[in-house]
């Protein structure tokens, strides 16, 4: 059940608030007795409801009598200091957050290899989105395919997102997509590509009918390799995260000769 202490008052605060809003103008010390707030409290709680400006005090009278400031008021002043705390602390944990993303940095693999894997639409999407925000240098997207258990309109505006973010941070980014591929892509993917991200630097898309899986080279050191089911393609598929030098410049020798055959792409 919602309650006053959900938006910041204490319990002595909101009991209160509740009995002015029954009295009426009232004195400190009828308010204790209607509250069942302690004498030797009131009127710290009553000087803190007026710093919130839930209360007004009648200063002329003698004893003070104080009155509740209405609901709908009340309520919204509240819910602006909430508001106001919470983007005090979100602009903290940004702060955090940018502190931090100086100090750590990932190891990038030298002589061994690590791989992961992400298995489901949902988990392999968010793999993706999450190596592409990593990238610091250079992004190959290749889809040889239409990628199966995605959305691709919820999927493919949010990784266009992400390219976008990518290119804007300086990352240069070659995307190569069979006939097929396009075909699939939702209207709104492909305005997007036009609009926002086809003239910015560093961004270049090409199609090909002689492009064979669907993956993702990033920084020349890691490949992302979409898995689609073996028994269903309806089905989720896997995606698999490589991070090794060698087998990342394999890939990349074998895409630059279809990248250079490759037509540049226009959404119409």
């Amino acid at each position: 059940m919602a309650s006053l202490r959900d938006l910041g008052l204490s319990e002595y605060e909101a009991r209160a608030y509740r009995a002015l809003l029954r009295t009426g103008p009232t004195t400190a010390k009828d308010l204790s007795r209607a509250s069942e707030v302690p004498m030797g409290r009131i009127y710290d709680v009553l000087n803190s409801l007026e710093q919130h400006s839930l209360v007004r005090s009648q200063a002329a009278s003698r004893p003070k009598k104080y009155v509740a400031v209405e609901p709908d008021a009340a309520l919204d002043r509240l819910l602006d200091e909430k508001k106001q705390e919470l983007r005090t602390q979100a602009e903290q944990y940004e702060s955090v957050v940018d502190d931090l993303s100086a100090e750590l940095d990932a190891g990038e693999p030298v002589d061994g290899q690590f791989w992961t894997a992400a298995v489901g639409a949902e988990e392999a999407t968010d793999l993706l989105l999450e190596r592409i925000a990593a990238a610091e240098r250079r992004v190959v997207v290749v889809a040889g395919a239409p990628a199966t258990g995605f959305d691709l309109g919820t999927i493919g505006e949010r990784v266009t997102a992400e390219l976008e973010s990518a290119l804007e941070r300086g990352v240069e980014i070659r995307v190569l997509l069979s006939p097929a591929t396009v075909d699939e892509l939702p209207r709104s993917v492909g305005s997007r590509y036009t609009s926002e991200l086809a003239d910015m630097d560093g961004f270049e898309v090409r199609t090909s009918p002689n492009v064979d899986g669907t993956f993702n080279v990033f920084d020349e050191i890691e490949v992302c390799i979409e898995v689609p089911h073996p028994l269903s393609a309806d089905e989720p598929f896997a995606m698999i995260d490589v991070k090794d030098i060698d087998f990342a410049t394999s890939v990349k020798e074998q895409f630059e000769p279809r990248w250079a055959e490759a037509e540049p792409l226009t959404f119409g």
